[in-house]
């Protein structure tokens, strides 16, 4: 079985993430979704939050038939989680050149300590590329229309984290 890891914070999961995880799950058997508990982040959605809301758009999704989606917190290395669920390829989404900066880095380190774990870079499409979870809360704190890059629920679950 191949097992796909597609880690991140999801605060909160965007149409480009959801676009990520349709497109890895063509690749592999099992997706599983890293949920990172990440406390030093100080993420606005708690990790109940978060899971429940991967969890219903996955549900809602239009997947690859015949894979299996499965969220999963963790708090160690990405490297450790990927061996507790027996991935053997990382998933990481792409928008811009500073995030292959980034990515590169962190392949190397990972590759160091688990050599058999392989990463897999998909580009954003171009109409995601703009999208961040950091600007999505700033839009919507500032009450500015996030339609575009947020699921409805994810919306309203935003809204009412900032009170509108």
């Amino acid at each position: 079985m191949r097992i796909g890891l597609y880690p991140g914070t999801f605060d909160p999961i965007t149409h480009g993430h959801i676009d990520i995880i349709r497109r890895a799950s063509k690749l592999v058997d099992r997706l599983v979704i890293g949920v990172a508990i990440n406390r030093d982040k100080g993420p606005l959605f708690n990790l109940e939050e978060r899971v429940a809301m991967i969890e219903a758009e996955c549900a809602s999704a239009v997947l690859a038939e015949g894979v299996e989606i499965v969220v999963h917190p963790f708090e160690n290395l990405l490297i450790h989680c990927a061996a507790e669920v027996g991935a053997g390829v990382i998933v990481r989404g792409l928008r811009a050149v500073s995030d292959f900066e980034y990515e590169f880095q962190m392949v190397g380190m990972n590759r160091a300590l688990d050599a058999s774990v392989e990463t897999v870079f998909l580009m954003a499409d171009a109409k995601n590329q703009a999208i961040a979870s950091r600007l999505v809360k700033e839009i919507a704190r500032l009450g500015g229309d996030i339609t575009k890059f947020v699921p409805e629920r994810v919306k309203l679950a935003l809204a009412a984290k900032y009170g509108r």
